[in-house]
């Protein structure tokens, strides 16, 4: 394979990203419930000026660190207040995970790195799972920056032992900010299993090496604690014993009940890393690389153990991988070097997706036997997969531009999907209209209240500044409007349209739908009242 320009390689890449996000952001709403409620609990420590301990409808929020919050809180310091310049967090943060990524191969196999380094982002970002979801704000972009950090120190103190160990430790305690001791999964084995992925490296004495890696420990613990010991202080006890049991110990407690099959991830990463793993090179590249180089057994002896311990927690979710990814795609690129630079290659694996996804976008609004939105989908963009993806079966290239052209196919199968389907589903997560009805509601004094459990869906698009009140059971509902008379009650009817008036305010939510009841008016019907109770 020939090496690659890293400047070229980096401007296409850019190019390819800064497109796609703008689609994605273009298009996509803050999404009920996770990135509604991760921007309430920043816009509450902002417009409370208290950046110590996060707050959720006015209560503390405990169920995820600072780190996140407090990077956007530097961004709306010189933005201002804004759900774009919110946003752009995630998509930074990938970013610089790709350059991080890349970077970690010249110090993995620093005799090939011209070969490997270019491979790297396009393998990481041209995989359907990251193709998506770099753009979300959540937390596990977050974690892979502070993962690789930790391991680019872990490499470090092979040679120097006090830089090396620092940057462990900044890494460690960086990711118990971001989301808690679960950095520990993707940075202890690293430094357990040193002795296996060290062979032909020069060899640290070992009581030495695993009293550094004890003392970076001790260091990340201590960046850690001082957010968490004064925060613990400020936030009362209930908020103490969450942070300091319930991030921690509780929480990996009640995680191995094996509620969920151990097996699930094995399951999940084909389809996370399609359409790399249909590429039959690959696999022949792998047989031939086998795990015979430092580089390759770091990579194994980091990402092995750690599958094996998020496969036996419990609570199962695909972006929980993420921190493993910039492995998963050194590890490919490192065997895709092998190849021989001449030999061309059909970029037909993207086809897979784009030829099925075209077919799919044609047909759908053909369909009557789905729901209404399917009628709304442009086949026009199912045209343009179905072209793209032909194309694709007929081009012969290296295997460089191979992976480059495959990650752009996959970048177009991401976009198109977002330009058919988006507009005729956002409607169902634009929480907008019902929080500026929100807003105005309380600037007008008059209180709010949420049947079942509130997420803070409206608190930053709102931009509101007092509680909208939980209400869990009919006694709470009927002490409630009887003490709120001029309040209002939001109640999510999940399925079919609800048997409403017709002048309330209403919007389709999740598949369902949001009705805004004014107080007085389920006071003067207590036969609606009642039948509330299954609602929320």
């Amino acid at each position: 394979m020939e090496p690659d320009s890293k400047q070229t390689g980096w401007l296409s890449l850019l190019a390819v990203v800064a497109g796609l996000a703008t689609v994605q952001l273009w298009l996509r709403p803050l999404l009920p419930v996770d990135e509604t409620r991760y921007l309430s609990v920043a816009w509450e420590m902002w417009q409370r000026g208290d950046f110590l301990v996060p707050y959720l409808n006015g209560e503390p929020y405990s169920h995820k660190p600072p780190l996140l919050f407090w990077l956007i809180h530097v961004v709306w310091a010189v933005t201002g207040v804004s759900e774009l310049a919110a946003r752009l967090v995630p998509l930074l943060l990938s970013l610089v995970a790709l350059w991080w990524s890349a970077g970690l191969a010249d110090r993995l196999w620093p005799d090939r790195a011209g070969r490997i380094h270019p491979l790297v982002p396009w393998l990481l970002f041209g995989g359907v799972f990251w193709n998506h979801f770099f753009t979300l704000v959540q937390f596990d972009l977050l974690l892979v920056l502070t993962a690789l950090l930790a391991w680019r120190g872990v490499l470090a103190a092979l040679h120097a032992p006090l830089r090396g160990w620092s940057l462990v430790g900044l890494g460690i305690g960086l990711g118990v900010l971001a989301k808690g001791p679960v950095i520990l999964v993707p940075v202890l084995p690293a430094i357990l299993f040193a002795p296996w992925w060290t062979t032909g490296r020069a060899h640290p004495v070992w009581p030495a090496w695993y009293l550094g890696g004890f003392a970076a420990l001790l260091l990340g613990t201590a960046l850690a604690l001082l957010w968490a010991i004064p925060a613990g202080m400020a936030g009362g006890e209930v908020y103490r014993q969450a942070i300091f049991w319930g991030q921690s110990a509780g929480r990996i407690v009640s995680s191995f009940a094996h509620r969920s099959p151990w097996w699930s991830y094995l399951l999940w990463l084909p389809l996370m890393w399609l359409p790399w793993v249909l590429w039959p090179p690959l696999w022949k590249a792998a047989r031939r690389g086998g795990a015979a180089d430092p580089g390759v057994r770091f990579c194994l002896a980091v990402i092995l153990p750690a599958l094996v311990v998020f496969s036996l927690i419990s609570g199962k979710q695909g972006k929980y991988l993420l921190p493993l990814f910039p492995l998963m795609a050194l590890l490919l690129a490192r065997w895709l070097a092998e190849l021989d630079g001449q030999t061309r290659q059909r970029p037909w694996v993207a086809g897979v997706l784009l030829l099925p996804g075209g077919l799919a976008l044609l047909v759908l609004p053909w369909l009557s036997a789905g729901p209404a939105w399917w009628s709304q989908v442009q086949p026009l963009w199912g045209l343009v997969l179905l072209a793209a993806g032909a194309a694709l079966f007929w081009w012969q290239l290296p295997p460089g531009l191979m992976v480059r052209v495959t990650a752009m196919a996959v970048s177009l199968w991401t976009a198109a999907l977002y330009l058919a389907l988006v507009p005729p589903l956002a409607p169902q997560y634009d929480l907008q209209p019902m929080s500026r009805t929100l807003h105005a509601l309380q600037q007008n004094g008059q209180p709010l209240a949420w049947l079942g459990k509130y997420h803070g869906q409206f608190h930053f698009l709102g931009r509101l500044q007092a509680r909208i009140e939980p209400l869990a059971g009919p006694e709470p509902l009927h002490d409630w409007l009887r003490a709120n008379p001029q309040g209002y009650l939001l109640v999510n009817y999940r399925g079919a349209a609800p048997e409403a008036p017709d002048d309330l305010q209403r919007q389709p939510y999740r598949g369902g739908w949001l009705v805004l009841w004014p107080a007085q008016r389920l006071l003067r019907d207590p036969v609606r009242l009642d039948a509330l109770q299954g609602s929320g």
